[in-house]
């Protein structure tokens, strides 16, 4: 964007100079106490770093300079933020005698978002955010476009390595931020989730309509762009596009009052839980807060009031509660505010009492005029609460029954519940198991001071399919939330009479345990979703096998660790020869080189889905770069199958489709996916070409080419197996031949059902803490997390339909 079009925007946008920086303190601490800043060094603060960058470039488009904003996920690692805003000041400060872009990235509380003028609203107010990122980067390059040049400087773990300078010139405007994040303090080492960042920016892009974001990968070309130009009412419609809404529209509404601008948009639909995301200056405020409450008063007080001047309602005693009138409502609630007040860097709960009653008026003004002017929709909203309150009527009693009467009282525990003598919740465990078989066995496994043994029988209700007083009038639900002790619902609930903080489903490995957990997963997330939140939810990971040889036993968690066990007693004392019996490969040697071939076995397999073998893959390898196809394309045309083709790169693909086009006399270009045509050019990435290649390097490295993974008519190698010569056509040969000699003498025993166990081998495999696996259940994408639940488990079925459909060719347990 230009400068001219920058003033355009904003006639003071020349105001925005190094005079504007604020300065407090500097940043020493935060390489020693990181978590202070960005909440945690695994996955979500990882992820925290490109949030503080963007939300920058956000601030910007706040303030009317900036349109466009992409995220780039590097093939190094690396993850650039570009924006085409005014750019971060580059004059000297006035106090620090530095650039102030410099400034901003080195010193904590430095930025423009302390000064009114600059920034009226803003995500970013504790300042440290960019600063932070810097520090807890490996290195850190900014480039700064702005008074009519490139403007660019590198830091390595926040320290500046070079000065700021002037590398071309540009009409442009904008900053461009790529940090490496630095892996000796960060835990988490599996680079950007796609799927964790672009959840965010859909909401950043929902939150500010217009606002185009798009994000890129540049190892496998993937790229999303989000731009909403009805805002959080298109946001609303997302959320409920699962679900059967009660009304067409979405009722919506922006007001300003005392400088606070408050953005509301809802709609109902048949379900029969809340769904409420709320927002302050752009930040996901998951605890909610002030401008949460204001909301959920208001909307009670409203409906109750039409409905009573309506006469829709008889008399007091038919009054509809919140949890009633909140019944199947998806919202979305956005609140801009000057001066905000968090809790904390990571900002989850708004604390700011001053919006709780600007909100309220808002609500009951805006809400109470679209009832006098939409009185059908209205009365469909009423009817639904109505119909709600008689339910949580006829559910009080089952309430009662399941409301924990004392943490101490075990008279008030249902009689199946196995209890744990230790009272402190913070030691306490609670296993909820599948069936009465697996029950007995882990009540006999147990370590009785602390562990709680919890058998439900059967398939739970679907909380998500039915209303509260059906979900309490059912034994098992009952039954569990008497003993988690909590109470169940928004006023009932208390996090803090939780018996113990540890409630661990334990179920089968087949389909049916896996359906089993996935209903009482529904129940925890719509009913007790503050457990999840409070980190109490965990998936026992109980062994699949126990594999035996001679007096050797040991327990396998997954099909790869027995292909690794296989592979480790197969290779035992075994060497690789050449046909002529020099040798390759000792036993230590061989068990590395067998890594390597598991991990192209595994390729493989992902070829193969795509109907994709692996030799006629390695065929089309580049022979000069040893870069693998990118694409695989396939070209339609009148006489039947598809012509099927492999493009090493974009370079190559343009080849392919320009030569079809001249064939086909003029190819629609199309994802291979679609339904092809007479015409058309269908084209699929194939992520598997820098993965295989990289494997590839490993093995020329130890003296391996390509055409040893490929069978030959005469044996390629021999093992050695205590003098025992067994001939290998190939090197994916050689993984079988080693995997059948780990299997002589094994036996192999499926546990399927945690019943099959005796008590000391479920206490060894899944109840020991020493030595079990769990999962802990966490709560990254609330916006994802309700989706999935809403098409998995909810009344409509095409959604579900076409959610099997397209992950169908994904599936890596299928139990048949």
């Amino acid at each position: 964007m230009s400068d001219n079009k920058n003033a355009a925007l904003n006639p003071d946008s020349k105001g925005y100079g190094a005079d504007h920086i604020t300065v407090l303190e500097g940043i020493e601490a935060v390489r020693k106490r990181p978590a202070m800043y960005i909440g945690d060094t695994g996955t979500r603060g990882y992820h925290h770093c490109v949030y503080e960058v963007v939300d920058n470039s956000i601030d910007e488009a706040l303030a009317g300079y900036c349109s466009n904003v992409e995220i780039c996920i590097n093939d190094d690692g690396s993850l650039s933020v570009t924006d085409d805003g005014r750019g971060i000041p580059v004059d000297i400060h006035a106090t620090e005698g530095k650039p102030a872009v410099t400034v901003v990235l080195t010193v904590l509380h430095a930025g423009g978002k302390f000064d009114s003028d600059t920034y009226k609203v803003s995500g970013g107010l504790h300042g440290v955010g960019v600063s932070c990122v810097n520090a807890l980067s490996e290195w850190l390059e900014v480039e700064v476009k702005r008074d009519g040049f490139i403007h660019h400087q590198r830091f390595e773990r926040g320290i500046e390595v070079t000065e700021l300078v002037k590398i071309g010139k540009t009409q442009e405007t904008g900053t461009k931020v790529t940090f490496m994040p630095d892996h000796t303090i960060f835990t988490h080492t599996g680079g950007f989730q796609w799927d964790t960042l672009s959840a965010r920016l859909r909401e950043l892009a929902f939150l500010n309509r217009g606002a185009k974001i798009t994000l890129k990968e540049d190892s496998t070309g993937r790229e999303e762009v989000f731009q909403y130009e009805g805002g959080i009412m298109e946001f609303v419609q997302h959320l409920n596009k699962n679900k059967a809404p009660m009304h067409a529209d979405v009722i919506y509404f922006e007001r300003e009052k005392d400088d606070v601008v408050v953005e509301i948009a809802m709609q109902y639909s048949d379900a029969y839980n809340e769904t409420i995301f709320t927002f302050a200056n752009n930040i996901n405020t998951i605890e909610g807060g002030t401008h949460l409450s204001g909301f959920r008063s208001a909307l009670t007080r409203t409906v109750n009031a039409y409905a009573k001047t309506n006469k829709l309602i008889k008399d007091d005693k038919q009054t509809m509660g919140g949890d009633d009138i909140r019944e199947g409502i998806t919202a979305v609630i956005s609140v801009k505010i000057p001066d905000p007040q968090f809790e904390g860097q990571t900002k989850t709960k708004l604390g700011n009492g001053e919006v709780e009653g600007i909100v309220q008026q808002i609500v009951n003004e805006e809400l109470g005029t679209y009832f006098e002017e939409n009185p059908s929709v209205a009365r469909t909203i009423i009817d639904k609460a109505v119909v709600a309150a008689r339910a949580r009527s006829a559910a009080r009693k089952a309430r009662d029954l399941a409301r924990r009467k004392g943490a101490l009282e075990s008279g008030g525990l249902p009689g199946k519940l196995a209890d744990c003598s230790s009272r402190d919740p913070a030691r306490t465990e609670l296993f909820i198991v599948e069936g009465d078989s697996a029950g007995g066995s882990a009540k006999q496994g147990r370590e009785r001071e602390f562990q709680a043994i919890l058998p439900v029988k059967g398939k739970v209700i679907n909380v998500e399919k039915a209303r509260l007083d059906k979900v309490l009038a059912n034994d098992e639900i009952r039954t569990m939330i008497t003993a988690i002790g909590t109470g169940i619902g928004v006023d009932d609930f208390d996090i803090a009479k939780a018996r113990y903080h540890k409630i661990i489903i334990m179920t089968d490995a087949d389909v049916d345990g896996a359906h089993i957990r996935t209903l009482l997963l529904t129940f925890f997330y719509r009913q007790m979703p503050q457990l999840i939140e409070n980190g109490y939810v965990y998936i026992a990971q109980p062994p699949l096998y126990k594999v035996t040889r001679r007096k050797r036993e040991e327990y396998v968690e997954s099909d790869a660790h027995l292909t690794q066990i296989l592979l480790d007693l197969g290779a035992d004392g075994m060497l690789l020869q050449k046909t002529d019996g020099a040798q390759l490969l000792d036993t230590k040697g061989l068990r590395d080189l067998l890594e390597n071939l598991v991990e192209i076995e595994n390729i493989s397999d992902k070829l193969r889905r795509r109907g994709i073998l692996l030799e006629e893959f390695l065929k089309h390898r580049n022979p000069e770069t040893g870069a693998f196809p990118a694409y695989q394309t396939l070209i339609d045309g009148a006489d039947g199958l598809p012509e099927i083709s492999f493009a090493i790169d974009d370079s190559d693909l343009q080849k392919i489709i320009a030569e079809a086009d001249e064939k086909l006399g003029g190819a629609e270009i199309r994802s291979d996916d679609a339904e092809p045509t007479e015409h058309s050019v269908r084209y699929k990435e194939l992520t598997t070409a820098k993965p295989l290649a990289k494997v590839i390097e490993k093995l020329n490295a130890d003296g391996f080419t390509v055409e040893h993974l490929v069978d030959s008519e005469e044996p390629q190698f021999h093992l050695d197996d205590k003098g025992t010569k067994i001939p290998v056509a190939s090197l994916m040969d050689l993984v079988t031949a080693v995997r059948d000699a780990g299997r002589k003498g094994l036996a192999i025993q499926r546990y399927k059902g945690l019943g099959e166990m005796n008590p000391q081998q479920l206490w060894e495999t899944t109840l020991d803490p020493a030595a079990r696996r769990m999962t802990k259940v966490v709560l990254e994408d609330a916006v994802k997390a309700d989706e999935m639940f809403t098409i998995l488990m909810g009344d409509e079925v095409p959604p579900r339909r076409q959610f099997i459909e397209d992950n169908a060719l994904n599936v890596t347990n299928l139990d048949i």
